[in-house]
């Protein structure tokens, strides 16, 4: 039976994506307590008649349906299992929607552990971008099945133009990452194509024109490629987060002993555009790494860190969280309490050599 329109609902992170989510939730006339750790970010909200909480638990424990759209597979452990979590604050018989792209193992962990609790939680992570979110035509793949998504059908309607049921728990995530692997490819195929015309004395603006009408075309080309040649990487998705998704995708391809050669690769690259200032900058920054020293700096780059990270042995996490201690959870969102297990940067170690993509003085890692 399908929620009434009365349904309280909570909505736990209101950043790039989730914010004009929730926003869509409250224009389609549903109490909607928010809640994100930099509150500032969520007064847009308030201001259109949502509920501000202190706590995840705060926004939680008389809500009918919660949302979470956080950063990374530690963040969405921490706001579910942690003693404070949903999991525990929830009310029976709530949904627990995640939103975040994550390890599809801790999916299956949290459903699981929802089910003890009498309480309802599946995997939902989304596709289509910002503008999708700010459209209200994302595309949801849900790890869960047609029935299971029944009772909060029309509260995903409010933020989606397709919905597909992937059949179970985790296999939300298993969907996701599929697309990510895609994306991934595609987005250096443009990269590279970019590259190549330019240096093969090619209009490239004409020549994206020329591959958007052909078989190479894709919608990362079109949306993309333009802003890469205009210079402009504000994030609709951040290199970050895109960095974590291409990781979980390659643990994941690990788990199942199967290679996955333009991941491996779109990790690589993604993985040095966080190292050198690229991280908060949008997916399309990825064609920086093709141009020269002068440009790549006045878009905040530093070749510098890469070198001195390379030098030091350091390398970021694919988290997002400092660990100085070293003691710290892999974000594949496995317990690993042994430590016979490799880092979901998938055999690219935390030294970083980047054999074969040298840069050199001109600043280029690609040519």
């Amino acid at each position: 039976m399908a929620l009434s329109k009365n349904a309280k609902v909570a909505f736990i992170g209101t950043g790039i994506m989730g914010a004009p989510i929730a926003e869509h939730l409250i224009s389609a006339g549903y109490d909607v307590t928010v809640y994100n750790r930099t509150p500032e970010k969520a007064q847009k909200l308030v201001s259109l008649g949502a509920h501000a909480a202190e706590s995840v638990a705060d926004a939680a424990k008389d809500a009918d349906v919660v949302f979470t759209m956080v950063g990374y597979p530690t963040d969405v452990e921490d706001v579910y299992l942690a003693t404070d979590g949903l999991i525990r604050v929830a009310k029976k018989g709530a949904y627990l929607i995640d939103l975040t792209t994550s390890s599809s193992q801790l999916a299956r962990d949290i459903h699981d552990a929802a089910e003890i609790e009498g309480k309802h939680a599946f995997d939902c992570p989304v596709t289509g971008g910002q503008k999708g979110a700010q459209d209200g035509t994302l595309t949801l793949i849900v790890g869960a099945t047609e029935n299971d998504v029944e009772p909060v059908r029309a509260l995903l309607e409010t933020f989606s133009a397709k919905i597909f049921c992937m059949g179970g728990a985790g296999k939300g995530q298993t969907g996701k990452l599929c697309n990510q692997v895609s994306l991934a490819s595609c987005m250096i195929g443009y990269a590279d194509a970019m590259a190549l015309a330019e240096q093969g004395g090619l209009d490239v603006e004409q020549m994206l024109e020329v591959v958007a009408s052909g078989m190479g075309s894709s919608r990362a080309l079109k949306e993309l490629a333009p802003k890469s040649l205009e210079g402009d990487f504000k994030p609709g998705f951040l290199a970050e987060h895109f960095r974590k998704d291409i990781a979980l995708a390659l643990a994941q391809s690990e788990d199942l002993e199967i290679t996955l050669p333009g991941a491996e690769t779109a990790f690589t690259l993604y993985d040095m555009l966080c190292q050198i200032g690229g991280a908060r900058k949008g997916t399309q920054a990825i064609s920086l790494l093709y141009t020269d020293e002068a440009t790549s700096t006045a878009a905040g780059l530093d070749w510098s860190l890469l070198e001195s990270q390379e030098d030091e042995g350091e390398h970021e996490c694919c988290c997002g969280h400092d660990h100085e201690d070293g003691d710290h959870e892999c974000c594949c969102g496995h317990d690993h309490e042994d430590g016979d297990h490799e880092c979901e940067c998938h055999g690219h170690g935390h030294h970083h050599d980047h054999e074969g993509y040298e840069h050199g003085h001109d600043g280029h890692c690609c040519h």
